[in-house]
């Protein structure tokens, strides 16, 4: 009977170990972005909106694990929610302008970004959502959306 119980464990172990490697987590990040520059209005330190310019990979509405292929544009944001973290989190996107580091920024159930043509006026921002900070991707440059913008060229 013990050595059935293990063969069991052992089988079982096989089978939920198999299930798991077919799963795939769902990314909860809402936008990977290039930022070449930033512009807050009407100034750093009472900013009420953000223009976020840049090659963005957006996650796909309604799909937990997609991102739209990388393109160029701005985001374009009006201050919602924690004003204090937000002003810091756009604090740290206009330090990193400029410089090829790629973010992640937003949670994609919360923070529903359109992208803007370079030449499009600034109109209508959406609400900028905190709560997943804004994370610096400094590895897996194979994952999907953050390859796509490291090999981006305009």
């Amino acid at each position: 009977m013990q050595r059935f119980r293990l063969v069991a464990l052992s089988l079982s172990g096989l089978i939920i170990g198999g299930v798991a490697a077919t799963l795939h987590a769902s990314d909860p990040i809402a936008v990977y972005a290039r930022v070449d520059r930033v512009v807050v209005v009407p100034n750093a330190e009472a900013a009420q909106t953000i223009q976020i310019f840049g090659v963005f990979s957006l996650a796909v509405p309604n799909n937990p694990n997609d991102y739209q292929p990388p393109a160029r544009g701005y985001l374009y944001f009006t201050l919602g929610g924690d004003e204090r973290l937000a002003r810091r989190e756009w604090t740290d996107l206009r330090e990193i302008a400029g410089t090829r580091q790629i973010v992640a920024f937003g949670n994609r159930h919360q923070l529903k970004p359109r992208l803007r043509t370079a030449n499009e006026p600034p109109d209508a921002p959406d609400p900028y959502a905190t709560g997943m900070g804004l994370t610096k991707v400094s590895g897996n440059t194979d994952y999907a959306p953050i390859r796509a913008l490291v090999d981006y060229r305009n």
